[in-house]
């Protein structure tokens, strides 16, 4: 075969693999088929669900602001519970604690920041120092003898294991505790001066007499009266007062028709028998 034989059987397996048809002669997909037919004309395409909330400001962390920043790192170290590097606190939290004096100067004057100098470390000054249960006695028997009870949310902060030990030491009888009546959380823990003993008391009421009492109901005004009296019993009544007195129909300002004599006092007494000075003095005409 020639040089120009075979140059033309090579054009000519080109010009079969070759597919020169449009790009709109071609038959659409299986796939967008089905979805043009399922689709019905003249709909909207439906935009893709996003999570994103527009109304809500987005994250930035820390920010640039001294205060924010100071906020932050507070917060941070009153959550570890435990004493921290200048170093460690800056990366945990993104702030320049390390690098900003001004930052650094707030956060060493904050009334809740413990620097330590000897070991550099920083910690915060809870309200509450106390790391187990009989301490966390001793600080709910201090706080009764003043007064009052403490917040269980303030134990909590200082320790957290607090809420489980407030509730051995209320299995125990030690403590007194006020629940929340929505969900039962912990709210005020008081020290239990009685101690539960059958001889000085304080021992829990059973459940089934704390049933019975709350069953009892108090009948109306009217039925409490036929109640006593079919008990042998009588209402006890307030001490009679002295009768109110009714409004005073007096008009002022309108005297009475009766005349009224008015008593004279005379002082005079060395012209008694001469002059009468309880009438008025008329002058005598002249004759």
């Amino acid at each position: 075969m020639s040089k120009l034989a075979q140059d033309a059987a090579a054009f000519k397996s080109v010009l079969q693999r070759q597919d020169y048809t449009s790009w709109h002669s071609q038959p659409p997909s299986l796939d967008k088929s089905s979805e043009q037919d399922a689709a019905p004309s003249g709909s909207k395409k439906k935009r893709p669900k996003s999570n994103i909330v527009y109304s809500q400001p987005a994250d930035t962390g820390t920010g640039t602001n001294v205060n924010t920043q100071l906020v932050y790192a507070v917060n941070h170290l009153k959550s570890t519970h435990n004493p921290m590097r200048l170093q460690d606190l800056a990366i945990l939290t993104s702030t320049p604690l390390d690098t900003d004096h001004v930052l650094l100067e707030k956060f060493k004057a904050h009334d809740r920041v413990i620097w330590d100098p000897k070991t550099d470390l920083y910690s915060y000054k809870h309200e509450f120092n106390f790391r187990n249960k009989a301490a966390l006695l001793t600080e709910i028997q201090r706080q009764t003898r003043k007064g009052g009870g403490i917040p269980v949310r303030a134990l909590k902060e200082s320790w957290k294991e607090a809420p489980a030990a407030i509730e051995e030491l209320e299995a125990e009888g030690e403590v007194l505790v006020t629940r929340t009546t929505k969900d039962g959380q912990l709210k005020m823990v008081f020290w239990n001066e009685i101690k539960p003993t059958e001889e000085s008391g304080g021992m829990i009421v059973e459940k089934e007499f704390l049933d019975l009492w709350h069953e009892l109901k108090v009948p109306n005004d009217v039925d409490l009266l036929k109640q006593l009296s079919s008990e042998g019993l009588q209402a006890t009544t307030a001490a009679a007062g002295p009768a109110p007195k009714g409004p005073s129909t007096k008009k002022k300002g309108k005297k009475g028709t009766a005349a009224r004599t008015r008593q004279v006092r005379i002082t005079n007494t060395h012209l008694k028998g001469d002059i009468d000075l309880s009438k008025d003095y008329v002058p005598t005409k002249p004759t």
